[in-house]
């Protein structure tokens, strides 16, 4: 349920934005809007002037021309804003044989044509922007200050690249490294796909470690790798009705002991917590500056009804940000995750990443909505700014059916002074429809194959 609810917040939230963005624009040009509509697919249930509220398709004979039918549909994979005069996701061409009517999209100049078709994007982008700069306002920017390898169990990706527990990272590809957003940036999005070399500090001795081509890329589902001394596993949610809420546990509790043994992974806490099925432990945790005590009973399951993660407890450098330096900051951020969403799309057209391990779909969106709410509401805005940032970097591509193909039909029709034939749009739509269907039924077999 979680994961449904969370993927119906994420997908409710930014198709909405992006398809307001096509209907203020439309308005503002003076077209007519004949649907909003929030999803594909069967009309489940809608409000419009001429019927009101309803539930189901509209009749047949239904004529609410000049009012806007705001419906919900079946799919929840999108939606679409229906303009009069256009062919669009609808396929409607029932106007083909007519002339064209001052309130429809066809009568319009190219460029409130350009403008209404580029809305949606620009919506997007709008949200991401304002998220970012929330964000970076409220919040700031926190930096750990180490390029410490953590814990690494034998048979993990970065142990058989060459790592070992305490390498101090000294730089990545001939780039120094300062602290862990550096060595995440490098490893991860820098240099992306390709032949790793880095230099690192083991034991006092210095020492050069080549990663192979994708192997980063390959293993970043599992983690690489995390600072060693710095973490400490920790609480990241506490379910209802569990041993641990009746204990009393708090998320983000960092656990110092268990049954009054240290521990400092949570392979440790896990397998003590295990280990002691229907006993009662202490269990010392720190919950921000205070040393607190408790005592669970695992239950038969062996589990305490929490879910755990690492927690940094490192040096920590804070950038806080004002008004403008915030905004500013949020350009920064659009900045580079376009740039690393293009070399990603790179790396796949010349072959150097795969597309099912690049790029996710529904089940994937679903899962980092559900681990990102998880986490707090900071992460779950980020992971949902992120999206609409990327949502919009896909639809202005020059692609049928996506805002960018319906951008370059009207900018040749605009050379062209003419409208291009209606039979020519709709098999440049059923094209990119069937193609873009096939890609995402591709995506999500990936999803479904790599949870």
């Amino acid at each position: 349920m979680d994961y449904i609810f969370y993927f119906g917040v994420t997908i409710l939230i930014l198709v909405f934005v992006h398809e307001f963005g096509h209907f203020a624009a439309a308005k503002l040009c003076k077209m007519r809007v004949d649907v909003f509509a929030i999803g594909f697919g069967k009309r489940l249930f809608g409000w419009n002037k001429k019927t009101g509220f309803s539930t189901g398709n509209l009749p047949k004979d239904y004529d609410g021309e000049g009012d806007t039918d705001y419906r919900i549909c079946l799919l929840p994979l999108g939606g679409y804003v229906k303009i009069a005069g256009m062919v669009d996701e609808s396929f409607d061409t029932k106007f083909k044989d007519m002339p064209p009517k001052p309130d429809e999209f066809r009568a319009k100049p190219t460029y409130q044509k350009l403008f209404v078709i580029t809305a949606g994007v620009m919506m997007n982008l709008t949200l991401a922007i304002a998220i970012f700069a929330g964000i970076n306002f409220f919040k700031g920017k926190q930096v750990a200050k180490t390029t410490t390898v953590g814990y690494l169990t034998e048979n993990s990706a970065a142990a058989e690249a060459g790592f070992a527990s305490e390498d101090k990272i000294v730089s990545v590809n001939g780039n120094e490294v300062s602290n862990w957003d550096d060595v995440v940036n490098q490893l991860l999005f820098e240099n992306f796909g390709d032949e790793i070399k880095v230099d690192v500090i083991r034991n006092g001795e210095k020492a050069v470690l080549t990663i192979p081509h994708n192997t980063v890329i390959d293993n970043s589902e599992e983690g690489f790798f995390l600072p060693f001394a710095e973490w400490k596993p920790s609480v990241s949610g506490v379910f209802e009705n569990s041993p641990a809420e009746d204990a009393g546990f708090k998320s983000n509790d960092i656990f110092l002991s268990l049954n009054n043994m240290p521990v400092k992974r949570s392979a440790e806490v896990i397998e003590i917590i295990s280990s002691n099925r229907d006993t009662e432990i202490p269990v010392t945790v720190l919950r921000g500056a205070d040393t607190v005590t408790i005592a669970v009973t695992p239950g038969a399951d062996g589990k305490i009804g929490i879910g755990i993660q690492e927690a940094y407890t490192g040096p920590i450098e804070y950038k806080n940000y004002g008004v403008f330096a915030a905004i500013g900051q949020s350009f920064n951020n659009i900045e580079y995750i376009t740039t690393l969403t293009f070399t990603m799309f790179k790396k796949v057209i010349v072959g150097d990443a795969e597309l099912g391990k690049t790029f996710g779909g529904p089940v994937k969106i679903a899962d980092m909505a559900v681990q990102s709410a998880e986490r707090g509401v900071e992460f779950f805005l980020n992971f949902l700014a992120m999206l609409s940032l990327s949502l919009a970097i896909i639809n202005i591509m020059p692609f049928p059916v996506l805002d960018g193909g319906h951008f370059i039909i009207i900018l040749i029709e605009g050379i062209m002074k003419r409208e291009l034939p209606i039979k020519i749009k709709i098999a440049i739509q059923n094209t990119g429809f069937v193609l873009l269907l096939m890609l995402m039924v591709f995506i999500i077999y990936n999803d479904i194959i790599n949870l």
